[in-house]
């Protein structure tokens, strides 16, 4: 999947290697964050202090979760993002999941009357 070193991330779960997942939103975080790192968005030092950051916080969250914060702050910090944006985006989600019927794919258009 990467070349990446993933055991060097604090509370990951792996399996042969791979990260395990319980939800797809957390494959699509990780891919996000990986994908930038491989475009040249942070080191993988910088994504690792961000990480870090988050799950030292005090917040209580699961590891995916910290895993999106991190990524939410990388982003802006970096102004790949703006917080606006990020917001938007989540509004967007929000309002989609919200449409639509159980059991069917989540789409964004469905946000939008």
């Amino acid at each position: 999947m990467t070349d990446l070193d993933l055991t060097a991330l604090p509370g990951i779960t792996l399996a042969d290697d791979e990260p395990v997942f319980t939800a797809p939103w957390e494959a699509q975080a990780f891919a996000m964050a990986v994908n930038l790192h491989q475009n040249g968005a942070f080191s993988w030092q910088e994504w690792a202090e961000a990480l870090s950051h988050e799950i030292h916080s005090g917040e209580e969250r699961d590891y995916y979760q910290h895993w999106l914060h991190a990524l939410e702050r990388i982003v802006t910090a970096k102004s790949l993002s703006s917080e606006a944006d990020l917001a938007q985006r989540k509004a967007d989600w929000h309002a989609a999941a919200a449409a639509t019927p159980h059991g069917d794919p989540i789409l964004l258009s469905a946000a939008k009357p």
